[in-house]
């Protein structure tokens, strides 16, 4: 359970993670701006609060037994970026050289970048690759726990599907699938291109555990994922969130996919995300 001052501090970090994707994707004039969003709040619970990290230069034994993150939907890398920079894996004042030539942060998560575990882009692969990382650590006796970010409207790849039957096949426990249910991909409503509903008993059906939160609520998602390392499965967390949240004209509006502010739009952002200070 967390504190209320902990909640707090972890609310003011997912803010500051926001402006950081807005400041980013209007400096590179390019990049995806409403799943990063839409994923702040989860990623900035993962990553100061539940997740053991550490840095390349760290203990070896440490290291050796970080927990590991795949960012399956690869695009949203902002966000990841934004968070591993709080973490000190690199300077902050690199975000803003965001998707530019020589730049270790591309539009997509590389190996380039410290902290990245796994180069993703292709959509639907990154479960996929979490399994094996999962699998080669139970067989090394390794107590490292896998985590996955995925979106919603990637769950319509097949090989999501296949991973969803691997991993109790071979009794995952120690696997984490966190899917960003925003319900909006590039082509608009995921439910009107491809239904994924009802998603937790679709889930179920392949032997997970499986848990439905508010992906905007700091206790519920630090408390499924606790719970998560504690089940004898791997654990699916539907978390249902707002696409482009913390900016009203951005929110459930699926043309804020992939899409850099003009001037005008990167203020109204900025002010609303943090006042008037701009």
């Amino acid at each position: 359970m967390l504190s209320e001052i902990e909640v707090k501090k972890l609310e003011s970090l997912a803010n500051e993670n926001r402006i950081s994707i807005i400041k980013m994707v209007y400096e590179a004039k390019s990049g995806h701006i409403g799943g990063s969003l839409s994923s702040a709040d989860i990623m900035t619970v993962l990553f100061h609060k539940c997740m053991k990290h550490c840095l390349p230069s760290g203990n070896i034994d440490d290291y050796r037994t970080r927990d590991r993150f795949v960012l399956s939907k690869g695009h949203v890398s902002p966000i990841y970026y934004s968070v591993l920079s709080q973490l000190g894996f690199f300077p902050k004042q690199e975000l803003m050289t965001f998707r530019k030539l020589g730049s270790r942060l591309q539009g997509h998560p590389s190996l380039m970048c410290l902290g990245v575990e796994v180069a993703t882009g292709s959509l639907g692969q990154g479960l996929s690759i979490a399994c094996g990382i999962a699998m080669s650590l139970k067989m090394d006796k390794n107590p490292a726990n896998v985590f996955v970010l995925t979106g919603d409207g990637e769950l319509q790849e097949g090989n999501i599907w296949e991973a969803f039957m691997q991993a109790p096949q071979r009794k995952l426990d120690n696997l984490t699938v966190i899917i960003d249910r925003n319900r909006l991909q590039i082509d608009g409503c995921t439910e009107n291109i491809k239904s994924l509903d009802p998603l937790q008993d679709k889930v179920k059906s392949f032997n997970w555990d499986a848990v439905e939160i508010d992906g905007h609520n700091i206790q519920e998602i630090y408390d499924a994922i606790e719970y998560a390392k504690t089940t004898n499965k791997p654990t699916a967390i539907i978390a249902n969130t707002i696409k482009g949240k913390g900016v009203s004209f951005m929110e459930n509006n699926a043309s804020w996919h992939g899409k850099a502010p003009g001037k005008e739009d990167y203020e109204k952002a900025l002010e609303e995300l943090q006042g008037d200070r701009l």
